[in-house]
């Protein structure tokens, strides 16, 4: 999405009629780049020694950066390099201005990002990520994201990215505090995804703390919401728990003993606040919350533990009837629990668990259903009296009515000799 920035854009003629021009600019016109000579005289404007005139032309200049026509953001190519060099200035609502407009042109033109690449709009960028400025810092956030969703950033620009101080500051700027700003927050965190999920280097990511980081940010996000000071937080919520369960991922499974703070059973709570308040203000927020959940448990007993240990099976169970998609989630990180061994399997026992999982059998879901039957199979193999207890309240039958489907004929099958014969 396109920004407009914190100013409203005042019309170009109005500027000029403050600096006394009688005379409307010959060939020029705010709303089409296509007169002849209008880019120049605009670019004529921004490079003269005016200041007030050089604001308008940008102000005019980044109206027309909103055009959704690739062709004005190329007709606008001759500005990009002085709006690039104009980010050393002294001016921060000037600088502010050129962020905003550089991210709307970079995200429309390929043209855009091949001229200004070259020219050095990454140590630019970096240069002002150094900024005392809330607001240039949240342009320069918005300006980064933009450029990191292009094609070619992977081979192009993130490399490069990653060659600069533009990771580590963006990961101080994202640390809990006194000084953490929302908006900058968010800018950032969305870069950071665009950066993790392009893959170039995610082991630089965890070298650097990018995890501690998140975790904390994840502890902050909880207790925002449980202070009730949770407006907005949802713009934020979303990129942090992104950028989480996608880099844990990239976590060996040998390496997860080794994070500290995720071994801490406050990240578990956090995540069961953070999708409550989910529920109940961005349900389409769930899923991601949950496949976070999924992530921390998978290979972690001591996070299963304190899913426990907290009592928080009986609030997973409730989210089942919420979609098929919220059913899987929540059946592949009960799943995750079950697969550490009996132990875990008899904290579970007994307990709603099992009804549950029947109720889910007389669904028509195919991907909900096996999983289901993955977790019966798991829970039996365990617990056997879950397997006596599944034939005594007629789960054979609730099988039946999907042993015509190919998809999961096998898994019943197998379900079926389990619980029969152990």
């Amino acid at each position: 999405m396109k920004r407009r920035g914190r100013r409203l854009w005042s019309a170009f003629v109005e500027a000029c009629s403050t600096l006394k021009h009688s005379e409307p600019l010959p060939g020029f016109c705010c709303h089409s780049c296509r007169l002849e000579g209008s880019m120049r005289t605009l670019v004529g404007l921004l490079t003269s020694n005016r200041a007030l005139l050089q604001l308008e032309a940008a102000r005019c200049l980044h109206e027309l950066s909103h055009s959704e026509q690739s062709a004005v953001a190329e007709a606008c190519l001759p500005a990009t390099s002085y709006l690039l060099t104009y980010l050393s200035g002294h001016s921060s609502e000037f600088i502010e201005l050129c962020l905003y407009t550089l991210g709307n042109l970079i995200v429309e033109s390929e043209a855009v990002r091949k001229q200004l690449l070259p020219q050095g709009i990454v140590p630019a960028l970096a240069a002002c990520i150094q900024s005392p400025h809330v607001a240039v810092l949240e342009a320069l956030g918005y300006a980064l994201s933009q450029l990191l969703q292009a094609k070619e950033a992977p081979e192009k620009i993130i490399p490069s990215l990653l060659d600069s101080s533009l990771l580590q500051h963006m990961l101080l700027l994202m640390q809990p505090g006194p000084k953490l700003n929302l908006g900058v927050a968010v800018e950032f965190a969305w870069c950071l995804h665009y950066i993790i999920c392009s893959q170039v280097n995610n082991a630089m990511l965890l070298s650097h703390g990018a995890l501690p980081t998140l975790a904390m940010m994840l502890l902050e996000l909880a207790g925002a919401v449980q202070r009730m000071d949770d407006v907005g937080l949802e713009l934020l919520a979303c990129p942090v728990v992104r950028c989480l369960s996608n880099l844990l991922t990239e976590v060996p499974v040998e390496a997860m003993g080794e994070q500290v703070e995720l071994r801490d059973e406050r990240v578990v709570a956090a995540v069961f606040i953070l999708l409550q308040f989910f529920l109940q203000k961005q349900p389409t927020l769930l899923p991601e919350g949950l496949w976070l959940l999924n992530n921390l448990t998978a290979n972690s007993p001591t996070l299963c533990t304190s899913l426990l240990s907290l009592d928080l099976i009986e609030p997973l169970l409730q989210l089942l009837p919420l979609s098929s998609v919220i059913s899987v989630l929540v059946l592949r990180v009960l799943c995750n629990i079950v697969e550490k061994g009996p132990a875990y399997c008899q904290r579970l026992w007994p307990g709603p668990l099992l009804s549950r999982l029947l109720n889910t059998l007389v669904l028509s879901d195919t991907e909900v259903v096996g999983q289901s039957l993955e977790l019966l199979q798991l829970l039996f193999l365990y617990l056997p009296e879950a397997a006596q207890a599944f034939l005594q309240q007629s789960g054979l039958q609730a099988l039946e009515r999907h042993q015509d489907e190919t998809q999961l004929r096998d898994r019943i099958l197998a379900l079926q000799q389990t619980a029969i014969h152990g």
